[in-house]
């Protein structure tokens, strides 16, 4: 049996995003993907993305938000930026991990000016849905 594939989801302060891409990894894809997430930065994990997770079936509450550094000694075969900041600064990996950048768009800034707290979560269950979306076809699209 093939090894799974050691995955990276790389974001800026590994709050939102990259969280996500990582639960819907574990969540769908445990049998071939080794899911894995960081940030250039830490932010904490975010309660929004925790709460949307919860109700698509994802239990995201025991992730911690963690530097990229922290993750320096394992070999990613994949390392895929889920953000614009991250994916202009995405620091260097030793071995041959190939990089990937699907940008999605920051719940945390769409829902800066929510009137509601319904209006503001709408915006992160299309990104947690558009990031399902992406997790879905994986490990297809990467090989690509």
């Amino acid at each position: 049996m093939k090894a799974p594939l050691r995955v990276l989801f790389l974001c800026t302060g590994n709050a939102c995003r990259s969280q996500m891409a990582e639960g819907w990894a574990r969540h769908l894809k445990r049998d071939v993907i080794e899911a894995y997430s960081a940030g250039i930065e830490t932010h904490g994990l975010n309660p929004r993305a925790v709460k949307v997770m919860a109700e698509a079936g994802v239990d995201i509450s025991g992730h911690h938000s963690k530097q990229v550094s922290e993750l320096k000694d394992i070999a990613f075969d994949y390392v895929v930026t889920v953000c614009g900041h991250a994916h202009e600064s995405c620091p260097f990996f030793a071995g041959n991990a190939k990089k990937m950048h699907v940008g999605f768009d920051d719940p945390p800034t769409l829902a800066r000016d929510a009137k509601t707290e319904e209006e503001a979560l709408a915006h992160y269950r299309r990104v947690c849905d558009e990031i399902r979306t992406f997790i879905a076809a994986l490990p297809g699209i990467l090989e690509q």
